[in-house]
């Protein structure tokens, strides 16, 4: 079996380039069929991961943070090849959500050993997330905390970039459809979950499963900005869903409606699209787990 590593050399404050000779020494030992690339631009993984396909690689493997997952597995998509992950970002939150181990070593041997499960993706046009993807002041946030992450990793990116974008959002409002139940309301955000945690660690949808064939759909409608910040940190903790403000949905399919392009948070990155459906792939991506 063939094994192609894509390495995001700069993820975690260069984390990805420290791990890679951990790498190479533990393939060489043990006689792995393999190759090593590094990326050297935002966007080059998917790029890699699409020329990747058609070769004999039978295990794509994503070394980086979530964006690097987000642009591997949006380069493999249609093919029959594994998606294997070695953490080395600043949130790493699909990790977090497949309990796979931090420590490079023994996230490779996971990926030796091959274990293997089928996992829903979404879809939003022609892009695909496996973790999740949101609108509004979320997406507002994680454009502000890509910035910030050229200087402060994990966490506290995320939190510096909250309470900016929470001292100048201002809800709108949205007509969206959740299955076929139509609502319009004055929302702050709308997030649209596969996975359980986002944005360093923050435990946005507590019951979330990777496997069930649904989305988890939580709409936070307008509030007050204090609280606003005071519903931030319980999130890390799962207990926003408490707030008579925060509504809780499982669905298919969503669909946003919107007279212009809104920016889209689909696994830590921006994109852009119009219109607004995002749909549930049922285990359409081979994953190895733990």
């Amino acid at each position: 079996m063939s094994y192609l590593f894509i390495i995001n050399p700069i993820a975690g404050k260069n984390k990805g380039a420290k791990i890679l000779p951990i790498i190479k020494e533990v393939l060489d030992k043990r006689k792995v069929a393999y190759e090593l690339i590094e990326t050297t631009k935002a966007g080059e993984a998917e790029k890699i991961a699409k020329e990747a396909v058609s070769k004999k690689h039978a295990v794509i493997v994503a070394v980086g943070g979530d964006g690097t997952i987000h642009e591997v597995l949006n380069g493999m998509i249609g093919s029959n090849k594994a998606l294997g992950i070695i953490p080395a970002g600043t949130g790493n939150d699909l990790s977090r959500t497949l309990k796979l181990p931090e420590n490079p070593e023994s996230a490779l041997e996971l990926i030796l050993e091959g274990k293997t499960k089928k996992i829903d993706l979404g879809k939003i046009g022609e892009k695909h997330f496996i973790n999740f993807a949101s609108v509004g002041l979320d997406a507002v946030i994680a454009s502000e905390a890509n910035n910030i992450k050229r200087w402060i990793a994990g966490k506290g990116a995320y939190i510096l970039a909250a309470l900016k974008g929470i001292s100048t959002f201002k809800s709108r409002k949205v007509q969206f459809v959740i299955d076929d139940k139509i609502m319009l309301e004055e929302v702050m955000m709308i997030t649209v979950c596969n996975g359980v945690f986002y944005g360093g660690g923050m435990k946005v949808a507590p019951e979330a499963d990777l496997e069930d064939g649904l989305f988890d759909v939580y709409v936070i409608k307008a509030m007050n900005k204090l609280k606003l910040l005071l519903l931030f940190p319980t999130i890390y903790m799962g207990k926003h869903v408490k707030y008579q403000e925060v509504s809780f949905y499982r669905a298919k399919t969503v669909t946003i409606f919107s007279d212009k392009q809104i920016q889209i948070n689909a696994d830590g990155e921006i994109i852009e699209n119009k219109p607004l459906v995002f749909e549930i792939l049922h285990r359409s991506l081979e994953i190895i787990i733990g």
